[in-house]
């Protein structure tokens, strides 16, 4: 098992090279407009998941999936020779959720905005059930009574 922080030395390389790689040496017409998001390593450093992001349609979605999984071996291989291990390890090419999360976390605020204001349309014309102020107050003395 490898120490933790060279794992993340080790995943933080293989995300540079990946990015490099693809963007200067794949030239696939189905590859879309690709962000490597992050890399997760195993403790054995034998396999590396390798999380993308790609803006657009869920056609060039696919399309660079496909274009992902066709040149994994050449990745790979541009892989080990940049990082220069014993071992070069297997990559998994995995589609992140972060548009969908952020999506979903937009529609919550939006919901949450719209009950807000409905709130405060409702409160505006609301009066007090009783007096506008319940607590007693000290009866004024008179200066009389003394």
């Amino acid at each position: 098992m490898a120490d933790p922080a060279r794992a993340r030395k080790i995943a933080e390389r293989i995300k540079f090279l990946v990015a490099q790689h693809i963007e200067h040496r794949v030239k696939d017409e189905r590859l879309g407009f690709l962000t490597v998001t992050d890399v997760r390593v195993t403790g054995d450093l034998q396999h590396a998941s390798v999380f993308y992001t790609v803006f657009g349609d869920d056609r060039e979605r696919a399309d660079t999936a496909a274009a992902l999984e066709a040149n994994r071996g050449r990745i790979r291989s541009a892989v080990g020779k940049g990082l220069g291990i014993r071992l070069t390890p297997s990559l998994e090419f995995i589609p992140d959720a972060i548009p969908e999360g952020a999506a979903n976390i937009e529609a919550a605020l939006a919901a949450a905005r719209e009950r807000d204001a409905e709130l405060a349309r409702t409160t505006g014309s609301a009066q007090y059930a009783g007096d506008a102020d319940p607590y007693r107050k000290p009866a004024a003395q008179d200066d009389e009574d003394q």
